[in-house]
């Protein structure tokens, strides 16, 4: 009779080990709080920001957010033009009627930050 129960009580142990799922490792403190502040906005001066302003290393600023669009600057339909305010504020050009809608959603993937004041 003890041998059934212990059978049993290992076949149920057993069973759990392989319906529950096993624990992520959540890595050291320094692992976790690089997770964490990656999802923290950092800010950036306007002299940082103008140092990004050419082809290769371009920055540039919409109502006060800061984006990377270097690997964009390549597909922009209206070819350099996107440099123009390379490392500056590119607000005015970027709610130009030559943008259509799809940009609105298409530049939040290229944000990086907010700019200080």
């Amino acid at each position: 009779m003890l041998i059934v129960v212990v059978a049993i009580l290992l076949g149920v142990l057993l069973g759990a080990l392989l319906v529950i799922p096993p624990l992520k490792k959540t890595g050291n403190s320094k692992t976790a709080q690089k997770g964490f502040m990656s999802k923290v906005s950092k800010t950036y001066t306007k002299a940082e920001i103008s140092l990004h302003n050419k082809n290769t290393d371009c920055w540039i600023i919409i109502k006060d957010k800061v984006y990377d669009v270097t690997s964009y600057v390549e597909e922009h339909p209206g070819g350099d033009a996107i440099l123009a305010h390379a490392g500056d504020d590119s607000t005015e050009g970027f709610f130009g009627p030559q943008h259509a809608t799809r940009v609105f959603d298409m530049i939040d993937d290229f944000y990086i930050g907010d700019l200080e004041h």
